[in-house]
């Protein structure tokens, strides 16, 4: 994997989730070392003013980008206090969140948000900006939700795609760069019917399918642990369906990988159906990687 630039982005919209997310979001930086922590914030006029406030409409845009910046102080006050010595840099841009943060993305190394802003529903366990950004970003984006376990693994989903692999790729080099060993999982039940999921298998069959998933495995891998052997992996094959195996394997992650979109995805959609799932319940950091 190669990523086309050496800065984190941020986005930051004053909710805690967000906070969250750029304390990760330095930390990160001070990993790689030399990387830039940009700290943005997106913001749209309101199109219609209600009555009661006419009177001092022509305050509001003022009020609207002072929030602005008081949110990316406080958070340029967290990273301080996370990282101290991370360069930070803070952005206040007038536009809709997700098209803003795409646009970052393409002279970025990664894009980390919050797992739900201000403005996401009570019902809703992701963002609508964790999920539209993660469909469109140019590069991978983590949406920084539950706990991550400081000596944990780095956890990675793969399954022959292509985003597979440059899931396999992130998650090796983030691995490397922390000293962690890596898991990783491939469901093969993903390619049966729902119905079949749970089936138990005679011991002979499971046997064959293990081993044939295990091939796709180690051809995924091959050219990612000949470049960072260092690299401790364990290798899982589960007959349980993608999401239910991740789940399992990331409860005492520091970080779960998963590619954009895999085998199972529909045709008509950016962002696949277990990435999503896992955008909602991850119970550790999710990085998202679409191959380039």
């Amino acid at each position: 994997m190669t990523r086309t630039g050496n800065s984190v982005v941020v986005g930051v919209d004053g909710s805690a989730s967000s906070m969250g997310a750029v304390r990760w979001g330095a930390l990160e930086c001070a990993r790689q070392g030399g990387s830039v922590l940009r700290l943005v914030h997106a913001y749209l006029m309101p199109a219609k003013v209600a009555p009661t406030v006419l009177a001092v409409g022509s305050r509001i845009p003022g009020a609207i980008e002072a929030q602005g910046r008081r949110w990316l102080a406080e958070a340029r006050a967290a990273a301080g206090d996370a990282a101290p010595d991370v360069t930070v840099e803070t952005e206040l841009v007038l536009g809709a969140a997700v098209p803003v943060l795409a646009r970052e993305s393409e002279g970025a190394g990664m894009i980390v948000l919050g797992s739900r802003g201000l403005g996401g529903f009570a019902r809703l366990l992701a963002g609508s900006t964790a999920l539209g950004t993660s469909t469109c970003a140019e590069c991978p984006v983590v949406v920084v939700r539950g706990e991550s376990t400081e000596d944990g693994p780095i956890v990675v989903g793969v399954d022959g795609s292509v985003a597979g692999e440059a899931a396999a790729g992130f998650a090796f080099e983030a691995a490397a760069a922390q000293g962690a060993p890596l898991v990783a999982v491939i469901a093969w039940t993903d390619y049966l019917e729902p119905a079949l999921h749970g089936r138990t298998w005679p011991r002979a069959e499971w046997s064959r399918v293990e081993e044939a998933e295990l091939r796709v495995l180690d051809q995924s891998l091959a050219r990612w642990r000949e470049k960072f052997p260092d690299v401790r992996v364990e290798r899982v094959v589960t007959e349980d369906p993608p999401v239910r195996s991740l789940l399992h394997q990331a409860r005492k992650a520091r970080l779960l990988v998963v590619g954009s979109r895999g085998h199972g995805a529909l045709a008509g959609m950016l962002l696949g159906s277990t990435s999503q799932a896992l955008a909602h319940h991850s119970p550790c950091p999710l990085a998202v990687v679409r191959p380039r």
